[in-house]
């Protein structure tokens, strides 16, 4: 019961922490492109990575454990953040969450193909159930539309599943900021070598705004939320604990309300309802 708890707790902190992810990514391709912007954070989390990794004294990952990283580095490192960076040129944040709704669908599923897990059936039936609350939700009243933006954000959800599950179950055996550092190191020498290239010609135009979406997704997205999301995942259950996930579109509207002083309309609130019952159940059911 302990650790279940324990597991959800870190997820739901790994959430709240990612639910800035998209938005604060969408301010920062104003001042920066997209291949910056993914080279940039990477760059910044792993050298904060390798100092943690340092002052701790932490040992070397085995070489059983390179496949596992590397594919880690291509969904979390370099695949999820290019692009939802290269779709969020053509689409809005808010379209953006359609996608989001489906990733703990496809957490669920790279985490029986990776993670060894067997839900039962009626946990499928309500992480569908909660996925589609989540699209329909999104899709009301939005028709900014972008064949190319929406293709951009499926390659990125497949991906990002894909380096949910695999991070989460080697984390049981390295822990999860030890997975997410040694991924970005993994990754640094390619990520150096794209942000030198595709550094900024010009500084003096990039807004205060750009700065900060970069500092929010180089330090919380790109490291810190890892440390509560694989924790949990790996506590708690891939499939399970992946559900939370359903809640972070929400957990940013919510915000943007505290925050920026936005209407919360009611059908959020009865939305926000029926995921919430779908996380009860799928987890009741994983």
């Amino acid at each position: 019961m302990h650790s279940s708890a324990s597991g959800w707790g870190n997820g739901l902190l790994g959430v709240i922490i990612f639910s800035g992810s998209l938005p604060a990514t969408r301010v920062a391709v104003g001042g920066f492109s997209a291949l910056f912007l993914t080279s940039a954070r990477a760059v910044i989390a792993a050298l904060i990575g390798a100092v943690v990794l340092g002052l701790l004294r932490q040992a070397r990952p085995q070489r059983r454990d390179l496949a596992s990283l590397t594919i880690v580095a291509i969904g979390v490192v370099v695949g999820f953040p290019l692009l939802t960076a290269l779709a969020l040129q053509h689409i809005t944040s808010a379209r953006s969450i359609v996608f989001i709704g489906l990733l703990p669908l496809s957490t669920a599923i790279f985490g029986v193909l990776r993670g060894g897990e067997r839900p039962r059936p009626l946990f499928w039936l309500f992480a569908g159930l909660g996925s589609a609350t989540v699209a329909g939700f999104a899709l009301a009243g939005d028709d900014a539309a972008s064949l190319q933006g929406d293709l951009l954000m499926v390659a990125a959800i497949v991906l990002c599943g894909l380096g949910y599950a695999e991070g989460a179950a080697l984390s049981r055996r390295l822990g999860g900021w030890q997975v997410i550092s040694w991924a970005l190191l993994l990754a640094l020498p390619l990520m150096l070598v794209l942000a030198v290239l595709t550094w900024p010609p010009v500084w003096s135009g990039i807004g205060v705004p750009a700065w900060i979406g970069l500092a929010y997704v180089s330090v919380f997205s790109m490291f810190v939320g890892f440390i509560f999301w694989y924790r949990g995942l790996a506590i708690g259950g891939i499939a399970r604990v992946g559900q939370l996930q359903q809640l972070q579109p929400f957990f940013g509207l919510a915000l943007a309300g505290l925050l920026l002083g936005e209407p919360v309309a009611g059908s959020m609130i009865a939305a926000t309802a029926i995921v919430v019952a779908c996380v009860f159940f799928a987890r009741r059911f994983a």
